[in-house]
């Protein structure tokens, strides 16, 4: 009973201790919502980076403190991820599968000495000529689109200023206008009470003339 509570405490433990940098990169392949730059591949044995500079600028730094992505290469290099021999970026470790989680308890940081490595249709993650290539031609084209929305953004911004500039010179003028109306009401109105006085002494003189003349 005892040895079978230690072996439950252990499993516990063991699932406990699963390393950050796994769980969250799990996180980000599982996620469906990005598919369009990192997914599963077909069977859950493999996962592939679509797009690693929209990868690296968008969604590294929602869980990691960086976005780098020769870092995470490393990263997942040090845990015993090996890049699959295509022209993507394509990656696997056999315990680091879809529907799996519980595995990556499992999963554990290559010790400090270089083991031989046999030969197989698998190549290690490592920054070779061509990934070195690949990587900064993706993020020279996400640089220039960048620059380009730069730009538009700039210009659309120039005639927001110019329309506003527009909009808060139209209000002035209507409140020029608005004042100089008021003020005028306010003279007509002023007006009326000395018109009726004038008329009224006028009247009134009137009268003391009449019956002089009398």
């Amino acid at each position: 009973m005892e040895e079978e509570s230690e072996k439950g405490l252990l499993e516990c433990m063991r699932k406990l201790s699963t390393p950050p940098f796994l769980l969250k990169t799990y996180m980000l392949v599982e996620d469906s919502t990005t598919n369009d730059v990192v997914s599963w591949n077909d069977d859950g044995t493999t996962f592939v980076v679509l797009q690693p500079a929209e990868f690296a600028r968008d969604l590294l730094p929602t869980l990691f403190n960086h976005c780098n992505f020769s870092s995470f290469l490393r990263q997942l290099s040090t845990y015993g991820f090996r890049k699959v021999a295509t022209s993507k970026w394509e990656f696997c470790n056999e315990r680091f599968r879809k529907g799996e989680k519980e595995l990556l308890c499992e999963i554990r940081r290559k010790k400090s000495c270089v083991r031989k490595r046999q030969h197989t249709n698998i190549a290690p993650i490592q920054d070779s000529d061509e990934d070195q290539r690949s990587l900064v031609s993706a993020f020279s084209s996400n640089y220039a689109v960048l620059m380009d929305q730069n730009k538009r953004l700039k210009k659309e911004n120039g005639v927001l200023q110019s329309e506003l500039t527009t909009m808060k010179r139209k209000c002035r003028d209507l409140l020029d206008l608005v004042t100089k109306y008021s003020c005028a009401m306010e003279e007509r109105v002023d007006e009326k009470p000395l018109s009726f006085r004038v008329r009224l002494e006028e009247a009134q003189r009137e009268r003391e003339i009449n019956r002089g003349r009398k």
